[in-house]
């Protein structure tokens, strides 16, 4: 963990997230957050080598940041589309992993969810996040083909129930 605090005997401090909305200022932390993300590394890493998240995208999608409440530092975040509905993207900080952050963030993606009227969310998945999506409660609907050259590999769909 990165954090700048330290607790005598103790070690780098736990950071305390809270989740808000995301501003253009965020935009190049988020796309820092994707291109150096381990995730993506090997076969993986052409995907995002040339990702951007500019301002105008998270000015015109529901764009959700979890940042440590002492620093501002980005944890992780995650973009939902509403129509149709669909969990865009989904990143947590390298740093941040096994934190419960990107559990916090699900949870927060469903109360969100509910509050559009929706009742379910499609994810098509990194696949090696698949077995966090079902962890979380999304159920496998299929698999969706690759696309080269965007996307060399086939990846899990799920619907992510979110209740009413």
């Amino acid at each position: 963990m990165r954090s700048g605090v330290t607790h005598p005997g103790r070690g780098p401090r736990r950071p305390d997230p809270l989740v808000r909305r995301a501003t253009a200022r965020d935009a190049r932390r988020l796309t820092r957050l994707v291109r150096t993300s381990r995730a993506y590394e090997g076969p993986y890493a052409p995907m995002v080598a040339g990702y951007r998240i500019g301002p105008d995208y998270i000015e015109t999608h529901r764009v959700f940041v979890a940042a440590d409440r002492d620093d501002d530092r980005v944890l992780g975040f995650y973009s939902l589309i509403l129509r149709p509905p669909e969990l865009d993207l989904m990143f947590v900080a390298d740093e941040a992993q096994g934190l419960g952050i990107g559990r916090l963030l699900i949870g927060h993606l469903r109360q969100e969810a509910r509050r559009a009227g929706l009742t379910g969310v499609r994810i098509v998945a990194h696949p090696p996040a698949e077995g966090f999506y079902r962890g979380v409660g999304a159920e496998p609907t299929g698999t969706v083909r690759a696309n080269p050259p965007a996307v060399m590999w086939d990846r899990p769909e799920l619907l992510l129930p979110v209740g009413r």
